[in-house]
């Protein structure tokens, strides 16, 4: 990794949480502290100036991935400051010849993630995240949610992108959905859930979660046959794999999406057919226990694939009883 010069840098800087709204300033790299300037902004300021040279952009990126966390402001600074964008899409765009082949490496996959990381901070910052995407950039990462290579790189990098999008649908934007909807991102969605790892099928799942419960989500899944069935097939393969590799937060998120359909009555109809049998299974259940969130979701699930379509409250222990005793509904 290129060592950056310690005159531009020096020791690193006092933590500090910022909230300032401002435009950075960040035109040059000899910018001076004095007196009513935050060292730590000025610090995150030159890194930022840092990402225009090919010889320190690496270690930059590093670095200012260390800031996330102190620096609210971040966001701000990333998107207002010159080139900074442009530089981050460079890094993606520079491995987009590289996924292609079996030999990527974990500093080449790591160098991209720290991009994906600072452009994560953009997409989840409510200042700049109607500009992130108006900006399409999104659409950057469709190649690297297509990955189907499974290795740990590879992994990286496809979880990342997803933590991207999760940034933007866990802001509940009804625009940002349908930004994604548009721009087809439930089909990359359903390909991270048949060949990631369990962190990314659990991402994958919880962006598919979010653009169920709105609206246009739910029509935009049930709308034709051939969408409704391609989560169908995924949400029922994670399922079974949850036998061998138990997850309460993916089979969380699972459970909510099914709960989501079982409101169109398109899908409910189907679902009364073809809900997986696994969902009432005491090992799947038992994962379950100490999340009544998710039990009751389970139970209105039931109820609602029942005969009647009547939704009865029953006391979450009783619930577990019966599913434990191997309770049907209908």
């Amino acid at each position: 990794m290129a060592n950056l010069p310690q005159s531009l840098f020096g020791s690193d800087p006092p933590s500090s949480s910022s909230t300032g709204a401002s435009v950075p300033s960040t035109s040059g790299a000899n910018s001076s502290t004095t007196d009513h300037e935050d060292p730590s902004r000025v610090y995150v300021e030159k890194l930022i100036v840092a990402l225009r040279d090919e010889n320190t952009r690496e270690c930059a990126l590093d670095l200012l991935n260390k800031t996330r966390a102190t620096r609210e402001d971040l966001a701000l600074l990333l998107w207002h400051s010159s080139e900074t964008i442009y530089k981050l899409l460079e890094e993606i765009l520079a491995v987009y010849r590289l996924i292609s082949k079996p030999n990527l490496t974990e500093r080449q996959s790591n160098r991209t993630c720290n991009a994906l990381a600072l452009l994560q901070c953009v997409a989840s910052h409510p200042e700049t995240r109607k500009l992130f995407i108006k900006a399409y950039i999104p659409h950057y990462l469709y190649p690297l949610l297509n990955i189907m290579n499974k290795e740990k790189p590879y992994e990286h990098l496809r979880l990342t992108s997803l933590g991207v999008l999760g940034a933007i649908v866990k802001s509940g934007d009804e625009d940002a959905i349908l930004f994604l909807l548009e721009s087809q991102i439930f089909p990359c969605c359903l390909r991270c859930m048949e060949v990631g790892q369990e962190l990314s099928k659990t991402v994958a799942t919880y962006i598919v979660h979010n653009i169920l419960m709105k609206d246009e989500g739910l029509k935009y899944c049930c709308a034709f046959a051939q969408r409704f069935y391609a989560v169908d097939h995924a949400l029922q393969n994670m399922l079974e794999n949850l036998a061998e590799e138990p997850s309460h937060q993916l089979l969380r998120h699972i459970i909510g999406c099914y709960l989501r359909l079982s409101q169109s009555p398109r899908a409910c109809d189907v679902l009364r057919y073809s809900l997986p049998t696994r969902l009432r299974d005491p090992t799947t259940v038992n994962l379950l226990r100490d999340d009544p969130t998710a039990m009751g979701w389970l139970q209105q699930l039931f109820y609602n694939m029942s005969n009647t379509g009547q939704y009865t409250t029953v006391p979450t222990g009783e619930l577990f009883a019966r599913l434990l005793g191997g309770y049907k509904a209908g």
